[in-house]
């Protein structure tokens, strides 16, 4: 795997700005939208599961699942972004991920975090 499919985030220039913080220099909360979240469960496939088995007992990085894991987060985020878009934010500050297992049959993952209107000061 090259370095461009284990991280994730926003390109440049976004139309709605994701930060983890409360706020963001130069620019003031106009008005607060609300929570939004991404939601998405990935179940992992066996191939995956054998060879997460296998580099278990010898050590080292589960590269299937990690490559699974950054795609997952990724989609979450992206469903972030449409449903502060579709409520017409164009920031969401406090964002985080949360991720826990599903049943024993694959990961959930949740991006969330608040919808904001924010204008520059």
């Amino acid at each position: 795997m090259g370095i461009d499919e284990y991280g994730g985030g926003q390109g440049p220039q976004p139309d709605v700005l994701v930060v983890t913080t409360n706020d963001v220099p130069g620019h003031r909360v106009q008005e607060v939208l609300g929570e939004v979240f991404g939601l998405t469960v990935r179940s992992r496939h066996l191939g995956s599961q054998i060879g997460a088995g296998l580099k278990s007992m010898i050590g080292g990085e589960l590269r299937g699942l990690t490559k699974t894991l950054v795609q997952t987060r990724n989609q979450a985020m992206e469903r972030l972004v449409e449903q502060a878009r579709a409520r017409g934010a164009n920031a969401v500050l406090a964002f985080r991920f949360d991720v826990t297992e599903a049943a024993d049959v694959g990961t959930e993952v949740c991006a969330y975090g608040t919808a904001v209107i924010l204008a520059r000061e």
